[in-house]
């Protein structure tokens, strides 16, 4: 006997009805979400400048692990304020408040992971002595004095606020004073660098570039602790770490 009209109508409505009650019966999956470190809130820094800052293959992007937190707290600002240019970095630090970049430049700071080897150029010898000249020694007749005396005796930096120069390929080295020198990279006045970078010859940047690619990071780089001794010119930046101590 076939069902009646009635009975079909109720079991299309119980089927239809019956998953519905299932799903509303199903607690919610809780939202998946990265941990609340700064580990993972850096993890867009990765591609460019490697795992906790080591640094990758690419010339121009630079090793951030165990640079001063004051240097790397300057460059961010820099960043965000457009003293320093380059489309990613400024897009992407564009509204991130200034406690949020100090704990960025704190963890970068703290970090020590094992340094990215680096090639040696392969400038003749002569320019290579000719940096190195000018590293430890400075040029007095154009009253620059030597990379050594603020950036400490082995490169490694100088707390509070500046960076070490070891294990940075010619190239970066080269373009970095570049920009200095016509302007697309400043920092705080009496800006130093820029001064430097302006006073030197292109052949000169070319040493100084040369020989600084020829040093490699320590296993444990550690900059240079804060004192009194005062830097042969003024900088900046550095005061202006200096006065935040």
């Amino acid at each position: 006997m076939p069902p009646s009209r009635g009975l079909i109508a109720l079991l299309i409505l119980t089927s239809n009805i019956a998953p519905a009650t299932a799903q509303q019966a199903a607690p919610a999956a809780a939202p998946l979400r990265a941990p609340d470190t700064m580990e993972a809130h850096t993890l867009a820094c990765i591609g460019c400048h490697g795992d906790k800052g080591r640094g990758v293959e690419n010339v121009y992007f630079p090793r951030l692990a165990g640079k001063p937190a004051g240097y790397l707290y300057n460059q961010l600002i820099a960043f965000q304020e457009g003293r320093r240019r380059y489309a990613p970095m400024n897009y992407l630090l564009a509204y991130l408040p200034p406690a949020y970049l100090k704990q960025m430049a704190d963890y970068f700071a703290s970090q020590r992971p094992d340094p990215l080897p680096t090639t040696a150029p392969s400038a003749p010898a002569a320019i290579i002595a000719q940096g190195q000249q000018i590293v430890a020694k400075g040029l007095p007749d154009k009253k620059i004095p030597a990379c050594t005396s603020c950036h400490g005796g082995s490169l490694g930096g100088r707390e509070p606020g500046i960076p070490g120069l070891l294990g940075l390929r010619a190239d970066y080295v080269s373009a970095q004073l570049g920009a200095w020198r016509y302007g697309t990279r400043t920092a705080l006045a009496p800006d130093c660098m820029q001064i430097i970078a302006s006073t030197l010859s292109e052949a000169e940047v070319g040493a100084v570039a040369a020989y600084l690619a020829t040093q490699q990071i320590p296993a444990q780089e550690k900059p240079v602790a804060a004192d009194a001794t005062p830097l042969p010119m003024a900088c900046g930046s550095q005061q202006a770490q200096e006065a935040k101590r």
